[in-house]
């Protein structure tokens, strides 16, 4: 299916050679060393030791190490628990509250029931017994009357 490998020669190239060119080598003329006087003459220190010799010096003030950068008085960590516990303990308190509000108003409602049963049961009962209106029935006068043994007498 495919045709054989034929190797073929390899293709013959012109190449060109470029050589560079050396760069005459720069002479280096050290500059001129200048003496400078330093802006703040350093202080210059004697010890006497202990056997009478005298020894002096300039002061080497000593290298002083970096600033640690400051650390937080109180972890990241520690402030983000402590915010959870306020955030908690608003939540229960607000619980707490509503729970009161919803005990309240039932003893509100409660209360409102019981009155509008007084009041309308003092209502039916004022009907029932007020003396306004004729009504159906005989009508008796019972200073004039007479018992004898259990039995009214007119």
């Amino acid at each position: 299916m495919y045709p054989e490998h034929v190797s073929h020669a390899p293709a013959v190239r012109a190449v060109d050679v470029h050589h560079p060119t050396p760069l005459s080598p720069a002479v280096a003329v050290p500059a001129p060393v200048v003496p400078v006087q330093p802006g703040v003459l350093p202080s210059v220190a004697s010890i006497v030791l202990p056997d009478g010799r005298v020894v002096t010096g300039y002061a080497i003030n000593p290298t002083q190490p970096e600033p640690v950068a400051a650390k937080p008085a109180v972890s990241r960590a520690a402030v983000n628990v402590a915010l959870g516990g306020v955030g908690f303990l608003a939540v229960c308190g607000g619980l707490l509250l509503l729970t009161t509000f919803i005990a309240a108003l039932t003893a509100l409602i409660t209360q409102l029931i019981i009155l509008a049963a007084v009041i309308f049961g003092g209502w039916i009962a004022v009907q029932i017994f007020s003396a306004s209106g004729p009504k159906g029935g005989t009508t008796v006068n019972i200073r004039k009357a007479v018992f004898k043994r259990n039995h009214f007498h007119n």
